[in-house]
């Protein structure tokens, strides 16, 4: 995981307000939606979601890529894994 700066995403999900589990659920759900290889940054509130979701995803097999403190609230960037047959 890097925490140094953030790529720029393909799109951007705004989560803070968003309590656990609806946080990892939506972002699962737009991660989905997007083409294999393509970057999400999400933005969640301190606490239980920053504790939860990146760990979540990372048993759901997506790829954490970075974590950033933005005071106030946390920008992760995912990304979904490329399909290999």
């Amino acid at each position: 995981m890097n925490d140094v700066g953030l790529e720029q995403p393909d799109d951007k999900l705004d989560l803070r307000g968003t309590p656990c589990p609806l946080n990892f659920v939506r972002t699962k759900l737009r991660l989905q939606q997007m083409s294999p290889g393509s970057l999400l940054e999400v933005w969640l509130d301190p606490g239980e979601p920053i504790e939860q979701v990146p760990d979540s995803l990372l048993v759901a097999g997506y790829k954490v890529e970075s974590l950033v403190d933005c005071s106030g609230y946390f920008a992760l960037q995912v990304r979904r894994p490329v399909i290999t047959t």
